[in-house]
C-alpha cells in the first residue's frame, strides 16, 4: 500500500481517541503523513523503539501487536515446549509501557503461548534474570531506555537472558514481515489467559530472589560504610531495588532525590532521562551540597545505564563511562587477586568504541581482552560462549555507553548491579585517604592518559536516512590516509569485515557485519562511525591517548574538529 492508502486505512479503524485525534490533526500536512507511514518502525539492535504516536512508523498498540504477533511466530516455530516455557514481559515507567505489557501479553496468549507479567516497573536487568529464574523461553521488556518521553520501545531476550543476537532477530523479522494486516493480530484479554492458566502476574519473590543475588558482589568488608550517597532513580524503575541494595550492603547514609522518586513517564524533572548528561544529575547534585555527599548515583528509567559523579573540591564532576568502566575493572581484579580469586584463563569484555585503557588495565592483571561489536548482547553471547567452552572465565564486561556487567546472573548491562560495586568501590578507596578521581588518576599515571569524546548528528525521517547513508559510503569510497596530522594505520570496515592496513595489506575481521568504520591511527588513538540501532543518528566516537592530561586533551579536540570537516555536519 501506498503511503496515502495506510493513511486512510488507519482513519477507518476505530481507534483509541488519542490515535484518531493525532490522524486528523495532520490531514493536510502530507510530510508528517509519510513520516508516519512511510516504513514500519525499524527493529534495530535489541528490538524496536521510536516516537509513541498514530501510524506504521510510531509505537502504539498496533505496532506492539505486531512485534509480539512476530516472536509469537517465532516461539511456535520452536515447538509446544517453548510456548509452555512462556515469555516474562517487565516494563519501565515510560507512557504506555504498561498497556504494551498487557497487550503483548495478550497477543502471545491467543496462541496459547504462556506469559508472566510483572505488576509493577521493573529494570531491564531484572527481566533478564527472572527469564533464566524462571526458565523461560524468551522475555521482553517495554522500555526505551534513556531517550526522551516522547518515546518507547520492546526490546525481546532470548532463554539465556540475554537480547537476542542478529541471527534470531531475522527470524523475528521475517515473521513480522508475513503479516499483511496489522488490525487482523488476534489479542485475547487477560482475564480469560488468566482462567486458562496462560497469564501469571508475577509476585515479590522473584524481587527478593533478585536481591539474594545482588548481595553475593559484596567482596569487601574492609570498607567505610560511613560514606554520603546520593542516589536518584530519574523517575524510573530502579527505586526498590537500588535502594534496598545500597541498605542491604551496609550503607546507612543514602539520600534520595525525593522528586525524582515519583515514577513519572513525563520525567517532569529532566529535559530526558539521561544519566550520561549532567543536567540529569541537576537535583542531585543540589541535595548533595545540602547532606555532604561524597558520591552521586543515578540510573536511566530502566535502570540498565549508571551514571556516577564525584564530589571534586566545590563541585561534582561525572564520570564518563570509559572512566567508570576502567575504575570498576581495576577494582574488580585487585580485589580478586589480593582474595587469591584470580582464574588463570580470566578474560575481560569491551566493545569495539570502547576506551583501550581497560585493554592495558586488564594485561596489568595478566587478563585477556576481547572486543565485541557495540550492543551488549554481543558481550552476552561471548559469556554463554565461555561457559561452554571453557576458553576464558569471564571477569567484567563494559561499553562506553554507561553500560556494565560484573556478575552473569543477569545477561545485560546493569545498573543495579554496579550501582552497589560503586558504593563500595567509593568506601573502599576512602579507607585508603583518597577519592574515585584521585584513583582515576593513578590509573592514568600508570597507564597513560585516555580521553574519548562522542559527537552525533540525527538523521529524521527518509531523506535523513539516505543522507546518513550516503556519508558512510562517501567515507568507504574515499578513505581518508591522515587524520588530523597523524597516519591512518588501518581501517576496519565491519560492512565489508575487513582491515586494510597502511601497507596494503588487507585481512578479515571475525566480528559479525555491521554498518560501522574504524579508523586507528598512529599513535593508538582512534575515530569510529556507526549509524545508531534504535535512534534516528550517527555516531562518531573518538578516543585520545597521550602521556599528559594536557596533551591528550588537546589532541582530542584536533580529532573532534577533523572529524566534523571529514563528514560535512
Amino acid at each position: 500500500m501506498s503511503v496515502q492508502q495506510l493513511y486512510k486505512q488507519w482513519l477507518q479503524q476505530p481507534l483509541p481517541d488519542y490515535l484518531a485525534t493525532e490522524l486528523a490533526e495532520i490531514a493536510s500536512d502530507e510530510q508528517a503523513i509519510e513520516d508516519r507511514f512511510y516504513q514500519y518502525v525499524s527493529f534495530g539492535t535489541g528490538g524496536m523503539r521510536g516516537v509513541l504516536g498514530a501510524g506504521i512508523n510510531r509505537m502504539n498498540i498496533y505496532t506492539i501487536r505486531r512485534v509480539a504477533e512476530g516472536l509469537a511466530c517465532y516461539i511456535m516455530s520452536n515447538g509446544e515446549e517453548a510456548k509452555q516455557r512462556g515469555v516474562v514481559i517487565a516494563y519501565d515507567t515510560r507512557h504506555f509501557s504498561y498497556e504494551f505489557a498487557c497487550e503483548t501479553a495478550s497477543v502471545l496468549g491467543a496462541h496459547g503461548i504462556r506469559s508472566y507479567v510483572y505488576t509493577e516497573a521493573r529494570p531491564t536487568p531484572q527481566l533478564s534474570f527472572t527469564v533464566r529464574q524462571l526458565n523461560a523461553y524468551a522475555g521482553v521488556v517495554i522500555t526505551a531506555s534513556h531517550n526522551p518521553k516522547q518515546y518507547n520501545g520492546f526490546k525481546i531476550y532470548g532463554e539465556d537472558g540475554a537480547q537476542l543476537t542478529p541471527q534470531f532477530a531475522n527470524e523475528i523479522v521475517a515473521h513480522m514481515a508475513e503479516i499483511d494486516d496489522i488490525f487482523a493480530i488476534e489479542a485475547a484479554t487477560l482475564s480469560k489467559l488468566e482462567q486458562q492458566g496462560t497469564f501469571t502476574w508475577l509476585a515479590n519473590d522473584l524481587d527478593r530472589a533478585y536481591l539474594t543475588e545482588l548481595l553475593t558482589l559484596k567482596s569487601n568488608d574492609a570498607i567505610d560504610c560511613n560514606i554520603k550517597l546520593v542516589y536518584t532513580p530519574l523517575h524510573g524503575a530502579g527505586l526498590v531495588p537500588v535502594s534496598e541494595g545500597l541498605r542491604a550492603f551496609g550503607f546507612q547514609q543514602v539520600y534520595l532525590v525525593e522528586q525524582q522518586a515519583v515514577q513519572d513517564g513525563a520525567f517532569p524533572t529532566v529535559p530526558y532521562p539521561n544519566p550520561e548528561e549532567s543536567e540529569a544529575f541537576e537535583l542531585a547534585m543540589n541535595l548533595g551540597e545540602q547532606v555532604g555527599a561524597e558520591l552521586l548515583l543515578a540510573t536511566d528509567p530502566d535502570a540498565d545505564r549508571l551514571g556516577v559523579a564525584v564530589k571534586n573540591g566545590e563541585y561534582y564532576e561525572l564520570l564518563t563511562g570509559n572512566q567508570l568502566g576502567a575504575l570498576l575493572l581495576h577494582y574488580l581484579l585487585a580485589t580478586k587477586q589480593q582474595q587469591g580469586a584470580l582464574p588463570h584463563n580470566g578474560v575481560m569484555l569491551k566493545t569495539i568504541v570502547t576506551s583501550e585503557l581497560g585493554t592495558h588495565i586488564a594485561e596489568a592483571f595478566g587478563v585477556a581482552t576481547v572486543n565485541t561489536l557495540t550492543g551488549f548482547k554481543y558481550i552476552a553471547e561471548k559469556v554463554a560462549e565461555y561457559e561452554k567452552t571453557g576458553d576464558f572465565t569471564y571477569l567484567f564486561g563494559y561499553e562506553e555507553s554507561y553500560g556494565y556487567l560484573i556478575e552473569i546472573f543477569v545477561r545485560d548491562k546493569d545498573a543495579v548491579q554496579v550501582a552497589l560495586k560503586v558504593a563500595e568501590m567509593a568506601a573502599f578507596y576512602k579507607t585508603k585517604g583518597y577519592t574515585l578521581l584521585e584513583q582515576l588518576e593513578n590509573l592514568y599515571k600508570e597507564f597513560g592518559y585516555y580521553k574519548e569524546a562522542l559527537l552525533s548528528q540525527q538523521f529524521e525521517g527518509k531523506n535523513g536516512q539516505v543522507k546518513m547513508q550516503a556519508i558512510l559510503q562517501r567515507l568507504r569510497d574515499n578513505m581518508p590516509r591522515e587524520v588530523a596530522g597523524l597516519t591512518v594505520s588501518c581501517v576496519e570496515d565491519y560492512l565489508a569485515r575487513t582491515a586494510t592496513f597502511v601497507d596494503g595489506t588487507v585481512e578479515q575481521l571475525t566480528l559479525p557485519q555491521e554498518n560501522v568504520l574504524k579508523f586507528i591511527l598512529a599513535d593508538d588513538s582512534w575515530i569510529a562511525i556507526r549509524p545508531s540501532g534504535t535512534e534516528p543518528k550517527c555516531k562518531f566516537y573518538i578516543g585520545a591517548v597521550g602521556e599528559t592530561a594536557e596533551q591528550t586533551e588537546q589532541k582530542l579536540e584536533q580529532l573532534k574538529q577533523a572529524v566534523v570537516a571529514m563528514v560535512q555536519f
